[in-house]
């Protein structure tokens, strides 16, 4: 049985999306929609939908990441993340699969850092893709 989280309904690119962007305004509006974009762009076969409220991005329709903003911070998250290899040490939580980075606008973050967990979420969600 697949362990992926798979959403056959994920688009190219979604409205509701851009609607929850512009819901959100401001500095965590700003840093969502970033890090978002950033996820957007790794590859062709990148499909998104909001699932649970959270922009959520997939390769084909299996989700691999997703941002969300709270008051004080941003999440950006990783439905794979505790198999990833984090050697900053940006990745919080404890579940089975799931991990996030935290993202408050008042604190300094590694950048590179961030956008490398990015990229190996995708290409590690390509490779299940190929296994499943």
């Amino acid at each position: 049985m697949s362990q992926l989280f798979r959403f056959p309904g994920a688009l190219e690119r979604d409205p509701a999306i851009d609607e929850w962007m512009r819901a959100h305004v401001g500095v965590l509006g700003t840093l969502a929609r970033q890090w978002f974009d950033v996820m957007r762009t790794r590859g062709d076969d990148v499909r998104e939908l909001l699932h649970d409220g959270h922009p959520t991005v997939c390769v084909g329709d299996a989700a691999f990441a997703y941002v969300d903003a709270f008051k004080a911070h941003v999440n950006v998250g990783f439905f794979r993340g505790a198999g990833l290899l984090d050697p900053g040490g940006l990745l919080e939580g404890n579940g089975r699969f799931m991990r996030h980075v935290k993202l408050r606008p008042e604190c300094q973050f590694d950048v590179a850092g961030l956008e490398a967990l990015i990229e190996s979420a995708y290409v590690d969600m390509k490779r299940r893709l190929e296994q499943d």
